[in-house]
């Protein structure tokens, strides 16, 4: 079965850790073939196995989709809005 990958609001909205469905929506891949690629020892990032269930890291997983975990200020949130008001006023 086939699901939406995740958008990128989902992905920094994820917790500390994922299940394996998650983790598989957001690498684009089925849930079958993450647990295959455990199987064989090839998910492309670290996975935990808790009881009966596997876990991921949600900075590993960041980090195998090329997404950096970056601290973002207020202050620049704050700039970064003047600056675009500024433009739209400007575009008027």
């Amino acid at each position: 079965m086939t699901r939406t990958p995740l958008t990128f609001a989902e992905v920094f909205g994820l917790p500390l850790a994922v299940d394996l469905r998650t983790a598989a929506r957001a690498l684009g891949i089925c849930t079958a073939t993450a647990y295959r690629l455990i199987r064989v020892g090839s998910f492309p990032c670290p996975v935990v196995r808790v009881g009966n269930h596997y876990r991921i890291p949600t900075a590993f997983l960041l980090n195998t989709l090329g997404i950096d975990r970056v601290p973002v200020y207020i202050e620049d949130l704050e700039t970064g809005a003047r600056y675009a008001a500024r433009e739209m006023e400007e575009t008027r």
